[in-house]
C-alpha cells in the first residue's frame, strides 16, 4: 500500500524512471516516447502500489501560483497594479504594456520557470508550460499500460484510470486558457516518426477534454475516504482528485468553449460579449448542475465556508461559526493547516508551508518605513476593480437606487468589501508601535497625499487588499513570522466557482430563470446562494428582467467572489472584454479627509466622511486582437509546420 500521507513525493522506486526525466526544452520533448521509455514498465505498472507511485509525480508537478517565486504575480486583468520600481519587472506590469512574451522570459511567474523539474519538491521548480506536456505524456504512457496492472481490484483500476484521464484533461485545460487550442495527444509519441499534430481549435480541444473529464467523473469516487484503498489513510486523502473535481472541470471547459472568444474569435469592440454558444453552455450547465446536486443533497464532503465574523476587519470568526471564509485562502495559528476549508475542490501540494512566510506574504502592504518587510514589491487592487464591490443591498454602486454616497464611499458596502479591502482609516497594525517614526502608520492614510500613497513604496490606487494575506502580516504584528504559522495557498477550483459557472452557463442560454435538468436552482438562485452566505442583498429585479443586465451581475458577482484569485484575466479574455473600456484601464481613487486623524482611533472607518471623491486613470492598456492569446515559445512552433504560432505573434 502506498503512503497517502506522502502523496506528493516523487517516484518512490528508482526503477520508475521510464525515460521521463529528459530535459525540458520543448513540448515534443515531453511527449516523445524515447527508445528507453519502456524500461522497467513491468515493475512500474505491475500493481496498484507501484502504479500509484507513478501517478504521484503528476500531483507533485502542480504549480503553486503563490510560492513559485519570491515575489510572484498571477493577477493580470484589470484587478491589480504593482508599485513602480521593482514591481515593473513582473509579468503583471509587462502584460499592462502588452509585452506578453515576457511570460517565458521573466522567470518570476507560474506559467514558466526555467528551473522546472518534475521530480523536485522545491516550490520554485514547478510551472505550467513545461510540466503540462510532461504530465500529458505521463498520463498517456500510464493509460497505454493499464493492462499491465494484473494484480489489482476493479476499484484500484478505476482509481488509476480516473486520475490519468483527469490529469490529461486538466493540464490541457490550463494551457488552453492562456494559449488556445492545442494538438490533443492521446498516446505516447514515437520519437522515430515524423511529427504531424495540427493545432485544434479551442472547442475541438474542449471536446476531448470533456470526454476525459467525463470518464474521470465516472471512474473516481466522491471521497477517497469511502474507498477500500482510502480507508487505510483516513483524513489524508483531501488533495486527491475525485468525481466532484472532474465534474467541476467538465463544466468549466465546456463553459469556456461556449464563451464569446472561443465562439467568435478575437474582436476589439466586444460586440459579441453576450453571444455564447448555447449548446456548449447547456452541456456546461448539466455538468455543473450534476455537481451541485451532489453537494446540496449532502453526498459530498464540500460546503460553502461560513462568512460569520465577530470582527471582519481582523478575520475573526464568531464563536458559533464552524468554518471560516478566510481559511479558504490562508490559515494562521492552526499548526500550518492547509488552506481550503470546506470549499476547496482542487489544490496542488503545499508541503513547504513555511515558504508562505517569505516574500509572498510580504507583498501586500505598505513598504513605507518597511512596515511590511523585505523586497519593495507591492500588489494592490485597482480602484476600478474595487468598484465591483457593490452595496449591502445587492445593487452595484452605479445604480442610482443603490444608496452609494461619494461623501461616505465606504459605508454599507457588500460585506466582502470589509473582508478583502484595506481602505482609508483602516487599523493596519493591531499591536503597540514602539518606533516614533512609525506611529502614524498604524491607521492607513490612503487619502490623496496620505503618508502611504507613494507610487514607489505605498498605494498608487488608494487601497490595499488583505484577502489572501492578513493585514497583520507586518513587522509589528508579525503574523508572517514563524510563530504565526501562516500558511497560504490558492485553490485552483472551489465550490463558489461551481455556483458562479453554473449561473453563467444557465444565463448564457436562458437568462436568470434558466436551470439545468438535474439541479433545482436557477441562475438567479445560484448567485443569491453566494450572496446569502455573506449577507448581501439579492440580484435586483431590474437585472433579473434583462438578460444582458443579469449577465453583467453574474460577472460582477464573479469579480467580487473570486477577487485576486488569479481568474480575472482569463475571464475578461473569454468575454471579449480585454480591449474594451473600462476593462482596459486601471484607476486610483482620489479624495480628501473630512474627519481628523484621531477620529479613526475611536470610530469605524466605514462611517467616515470624505470630500472630492473621484477616480483618475493610472494607465490604459493598448491592445490588439493578438492580446487575446499568449504567444507560444518560438522554439516550439518551429519544430513542425502544423504547430502554428498564435496570430499576431
Amino acid at each position: 500500500m502506498f503512503s497517502m500521507n506522502k502523496i506528493f513525493k516523487t517516484f518512490i522506486y528508482s526503477a520508475l524512471t521510464l525515460g521521463l526525466t529528459a530535459g525540458m526544452t520543448s513540448c515534443t520533448d515531453y511527449l516523445d516516447k524515447e527508445a528507453d521509455s519502456t524500461v522497467s514498465e513491468e515493475t512500474a505498472f505491475a500493481n496498484f502500489t507501484n502504479f500509484q507511485g507513478y501517478v504521484e509525480e503528476i500531483y507533485n508537478c502542480i504549480p503553486d501560483k503563490e510560492k513559485c517565486y519570491w515575489t510572484t504575480s498571477f493577477n493580470w486583468g484589470d484587478d491589480e497594479i504593482m508599485n513602480t520600481g521593482l514591481g515593473d519587472g513582473h509579468l503583471e506590469h509587462q502584460i499592462d504594456l502588452g509585452n506578453y512574451r515576457n511570460w517565458s522570459s521573466n522567470n518570476q511567474d507560474w506559467l514558466y520557470r526555467s528551473s522546472s523539474n518534475p521530480t523536485s519538491t522545491n516550490k520554485f521548480d514547478h510551472s505550467l508550460w513545461p510540466h503540462a506536456w510532461y504530465c500529458i505524456r505521463k498520463a498517456n504512457i500510464g493509460l497505454e499500460n493499464l493492462d499491465k496492472m494484473t494484480s489489482a481490484t476493479q476499484e484500484e483500476r478505476n482509481l488509476i484510470a480516473g486520475q490519468l484521464y483527469f490529469f490529461r484533461a486538466w493540464w490541457y485545460e490550463e494551457v488552453m486558457e492562456y494559449f488556445g487550442g492545442m494538438p490533443y495527444i492521446k498516446h505516447p509519441i514515437d520519437a522515430n516518426k515524423q511529427l504531424d499534430y495540427p493545432r485544434l481549435s479551442f472547442q475541438e480541444c474542449a471536446d476531448s477534454c470533456a470526454e476525459d473529464f467525463r470518464k474521470a467523473a465516472d471512474l473516481l469516487p466522491i471521497d477517497w475516504d469511502n474507498t477500500t484503498v482510502g480507508k487505510k489513510t483516513l483524513g489524508k486523502n483531501q488533495l486527491r482528485v475525485n468525481k466532484i473535481a472532474a465534474l467541476g472541470y467538465l463544466g468549466k471547459v465546456l463553459l469556456w468553449a461556449a464563451s464569446p472568444l472561443n465562439e467568435h474569435g478575437p474582436e476589439l469592440d466586444g460586440h459579441d460579449t453576450y453571444n455564447y454558444n448555447t449548446d456548449y453552455a447547456k452541456r456546461a450547465a448539466e455538468a455543473l448542475g450534476e455537481c451541485l446536486q451532489l453537494v446540496e443533497s449532502g453526498q459530498t464532503q464540500y460546503s460553502l465556508a461560513q462568512f460569520d465574523y465577530s470582527d471582519v476587519y481582523n478575520h475573526k470568526k464568531s464563536a458559533s461559526a464552524k468554518s471560516c471564509y478566510s481559511d479558504i485562502f490562508y490559515t494562521t495559528g492552526q499548526n500550518w493547516l492547509m488552506p481550503g476549508s470546506t470549499e476547496a475542490i482542487f489544490r496542488g501540494p503545499s508541503s513547504d508551508y513555511n515558504g508562505s512566510n517569505w516574500n509572498f506574504t510580504k507583498t501586500w502592504g505598505t513598504k513605507v518605513n518597511s512596515l511590511v518587510e523585505h523586497d519593495n514589491v507591492i500588489h494592490m487592487p485597482t480602484a476600478n476593480y474595487v468598484d465591483n464591490y457593490g452595496m449591502k443591498n445587492g445593487l452595484p454602486i452605479t445604480d442610482p437606487k443603490s444608496g452609494f454616497d461619494p461623501k461616505h464611499p465606504f459605508k454599507n458596502r457588500d460585506p466582502r468589501f470589509y473582508h478583502d479591502i484595506v481602505f482609508d482609516g483602516f487599523k493596519y497594525v493591531n499591536t503597540t508601535i514602539t518606533t516614533a517614526a512609525d506611529k502614524d502608520l498604524q491607521y492607513c492614510q490612503l487619502y490623496t497625499g496620505g503618508n502611504i500613497r507613494s507610487a514607489a513604496n505605498g498605494s498608487r490606487t488608494g487601497y490595499y487588499t488583505q484577502k489572501l494575506v492578513p493585514h497583520t502580516a507586518n513587522k509589528y504584528d508579525g503574523t508572517y513570522n514563524w510563530s504565526g504559522s501562516l500558511h497560504t495557498y490558492l485553490p485552483y477550483m472551489r465550490l463558489s466557482d461551481i455556483y458562479l459557472m453554473y449561473a453563467e452557463a444557465c444565463a448564457a442560454y436562458g437568462g436568470a430563470k434558466a436551470k439545468s435538468s438535474n439541479f433545482s436552482k436557477t441562475a438567479e438562485e445560484a448567485i443569491n446562494t453566494l450572496r446569502d452566505r455573506v449577507g448581501a442583498g439579492h440580484v435586483g429585479s431590474e437585472y433579473v428582467a434583462d438578460d444582458h443586465k443579469f449577465m453583467d451581475e453574474v460577472r460582477r458577482e464573479r469579480a467580487v467572489e473570486l477577487a485576486f484569485e488569479g481568474f480575472r484575466w482569463a475571464d475578461l479574455d473569454r468575454w471579449l472584454l480585454l480591449t474594451v473600456y473600462p476593462y482596459n484601464t486601471k484607476t486610483s481613487v482620489e479624495f480628501n479627509r473630512v474627519e481628523s486623524n484621531d477620529w479613526y482611533k475611536t470610530h469605524d472607518p466605514a462611517d467616515a466622511e470624505v470630500s472630492g471623491w473621484k477616480e483618475e486613470t493610472i494607465l490604459t492598456r493598448v491592445y490588439g486582437n493578438k492580446h487575446y492569446r499568449f504567444p507560444l515559445l518560438d522554439n516550439d512552433v518551429y519544430l513542425f509546420n502544423d504547430f502554428k504560432q498564435n496570430p499576431g505573434w
